[in-house]
């Protein structure tokens, strides 16, 4: 029921699958970490990682990650989605969701560089060396602040966080907040506003801020399903300097950087995530249901479950329509943005209620911590909030539908 994919892709995912199946799963039992006992570090101690909230995401010892690091990048995946002129396999938007929804099959996921896609073709000569060619390395990590505590699903209009030229400098005031890995990020890439008369349409700038820099505070905030290396903050910018060097692409267009990295990073690949997961619970699932005996029947003879099973499949077989068309139609260049926001509806939404009821089918089982079903039950509802609520990407959807920017006629 699903589009050929290209022979190159078809392959790719294949090997992707392979070594998911080969080295990921297996490290599945390791990764669920108990909570430390009296006297002994916390399993992912040498990550920073000092607990587990509570007990749903766990994390490996540093030779198991450098373990899959080295397989990432011997086998060419790690920059697979990194055009081909900056080193990269130049898999496109396709070949990233594939990537995506193959990583996303277990808990443990296959290292891959961390470079946003936005960057590419934004920098400087300058930035390129000390900032993107590292990050796509892998030695250096990034954090995109946007949202604040005024500007969550409206940072265009809401965002106070300002930035005035002084000189050759600009001077940062204002604070980002549900930042994630801002405190251990190499740098962040800072939206600001420079311009308030015109806002989003010209008038906001990308920066980057190297951390540590002096002005640049951070407050802890705690997020179920993260452990503290992940952790989201509140990030304080006091009088922060930086020189117009450190801006990002042109100044009043760093919006339009943002809403990249929003279009690609996070809701096309939050529907490729959210396939990965629901791929391999209902595999698990149908398995546990032909195990599971109830008054001297497997449960897969009842037909409730039979109901829960084929719901899980239709929404799995239309969302991963649904991306894999986006995704080819962004790699011809088209404008998605709509698409994006369908996409990360559905990855939620759909994502949200299919884990529901798998979890429903393992019954106590589902909720336990030694298996990745509890996991995937926060990770796909914190799908319905992150990178923009259901309820805003809806709105969107509506505004290009009574504008008659959307063709649905087919």
């Amino acid at each position: 029921m699903q589009p050929t994919l290209p022979p190159e892709i078809e392959a790719f995912k294949n090997t992707i699958r392979q070594i998911v199946k080969d080295e990921c799963i297996p490290l599945e039992p390791d990764y669920l970490a108990k909570p430390p006992q009296e006297g002994k570090d916390h399993p992912g101690a040498p990550r920073g990682v000092l607990e587990t909230v509570p007990g749903i995401m766990g994390t490996l010892p540093e030779n198991q990650w450098n373990h899959l690091h080295q397989i990432s990048k011997d086998t060419g995946v790690y920059t697979s989605f990194v055009p081909e002129a900056y080193g990269g396999g130049g898999i496109g938007a396709l070949g990233h969701v594939i990537l995506e929804e193959e990583i996303q099959k277990s808990i443990v996921h296959l290292p891959t560089s961390p470079v946003p896609m936005f960057m590419i073709g934004a920098c400087s000569p300058e930035q390129e060396q000390k900032y993107l060619y590292p990050t796509i390395n892998g030695d250096l990590y990034y954090a995109f602040a946007q949202t604040e505590p005024e500007a969550g699903s409206d940072p265009g209009g809401m965002m106070q966080t300002r930035a005035v030229k002084d000189g050759d400098d600009w001077v940062i005031t204002g604070t980002k907040m549900f930042i994630s890995g801002a405190e251990s990020a190499d740098y962040l890439l800072v939206q600001a506003v420079t311009d308030p008369d015109k806002r989003q349409r010209g008038g906001i700038t990308m920066f980057i801020v190297d951390n540590p820099s002096k002005g640049l505070s951070f407050d802890p905030i705690r997020i179920w399903a993260m452990p503290t290396k992940a952790q989201q903050h509140f990030v304080h910018f006091d009088n922060l300097r930086v020189p117009q060097t450190q801006v990002l692409g042109e100044v009043g267009y760093g919006f339009n950087l943002g809403q990249q990295w929003l279009v690609h990073n996070d809701r096309l690949l939050r529907g490729s995530m959210a396939l990965g997961i629901l791929s391999r619970a209902l595999e698990m699932a149908i398995e546990w249901s032909k195990q599971r005996v109830t008054y001297g029947r497997p449960i897969s003879d009842r037909q409730a479950i039979q109901w829960m099973l084929t719901d899980v499949y239709i929404d799995l077989t239309a969302l991963r329509a649904l991306v894999r068309q986006t995704a080819q139609r962004t790699d011809n260049g088209e404008d998605v943005r709509v698409e994006a926001s369908m996409v990360k509806y559905c990855a939620g939404e759909w994502g949200f209620r299919s884990i529901d009821k798998i979890m429903q089918i393992f019954g106590g089982l589902g909720e336990s911590l030694d298996m990745p079903i509890a996991h995937w039950y926060h990770m796909l509802r914190h799908a319905r909030i992150g990178g923009g609520t259901s309820e805003i990407h809806k709105f969107v959807m509506a505004r290009s539908l009574l504008n008659g920017n959307v063709n649905f006629q087919g």
